[in-house]
């Protein structure tokens, strides 16, 4: 007899606030749809993790740990969405870790990250467009991506290649932790002579990252470093799983999912 389950596996994050906009309204979105699978959730950061249980006595578990429980379980099948952004050193990681319980079950499957397929670059900035403020004349958008040294990094300068490409040339992306950097950015703006920078941040949730890095009033954040170059600069805190049509996309994913083992 079939034994199914679904498992979500997120980078995670430390703000209870945003999990629930993001990773949980994602999580029940992909839930609603597979109704006859039981629902677990995973994170991929053991920073997060750790953090979690010291701090709120809160357990999640890593993917490896989930499979070790299903498998104890006897569940028979396990459908797994990644909501991770890129294929980067988590997705690797996560797929690492899946292929080792590709054995124990009959079936296992694993959905690929936000930005997979040149179609999806072209959905997801569809998708964000509609939900940031329409820009005036000399008024652009920043999006702020994690970045990696993961080669996957180049989904950011592609990413802001396919903006362009779809007629928005006022946006412009970078990272904290590879390339493009805001350093990269700015004299392009200067260039163009701008009086306004929308900051948002390219994250599933709006995180450490986008409180502290992009927004705060700390001398290295990008906010800060914008406003010294005399820019008018409003933050949007909204991490993109609040999208209703990033969801979608994840749900997608996980209906195109393919099993680990021909991965």
């Amino acid at each position: 007899m079939e034994k199914k389950a679904l498992l979500v596996i997120s980078f995670g994050t430390s703000y209870p606030e945003t999990r629930k906009k993001t990773i949980e309204a994602t999580e029940k979105h992909l839930q609603n749809a597979f109704p006859d699978h039981d629902f677990y959730r995973a994170f991929t950061s053991r920073m997060i993790i750790n953090k979690l249980k010291t701090r709120d006595n809160e357990s999640v578990d890593t993917p490896q740990e989930v499979l070790k429980k299903l498998k104890a379980a006897g569940y028979t099948h396990v459908q797994c969405q990644t909501t991770h952004i890129i294929n980067g050193y988590e997705y690797d990681i996560t797929l690492k870790e899946l292929k080792a319980f590709e054995k124990d079950f009959e079936c296992l499957t694993l959905g690929r990250p936000l930005l997979t397929t040149v179609e999806d670059y072209e959905e997801t900035v569809d998708i964000v467009m509609k939900q940031m403020p329409k820009l005036k004349n000399g008024e652009a958008l920043v999006y702020m991506g994690h970045g990696s040294d993961h080669h996957a990094n180049s989904t950011y300068p592609c990413l802001d290649y396919m903006f362009k490409m779809k007629g928005y040339e006022d946006v412009y992306v970078g990272t904290v932790e590879g390339f493009p950097e805001l350093e990269n950015i700015v004299p392009l703006l200067q260039e163009k002579k701008y009086k306004k920078i929308y900051l948002a941040p390219f994250m599933l949730v709006a995180g450490d990252h986008a409180i502290n890095d992009m927004a705060s009033d700390e001398e290295d954040s990008w906010r800060t470093v914008l406003e010294e170059e005399r820019f008018k600069v409003e933050c949007i805190l909204e991490g993109l799983g609040e999208y209703a049509g990033i969801q979608n996309m994840f749900l997608d994913h996980l209906k195109k999912a393919q099993p680990v083992a021909e991965m």
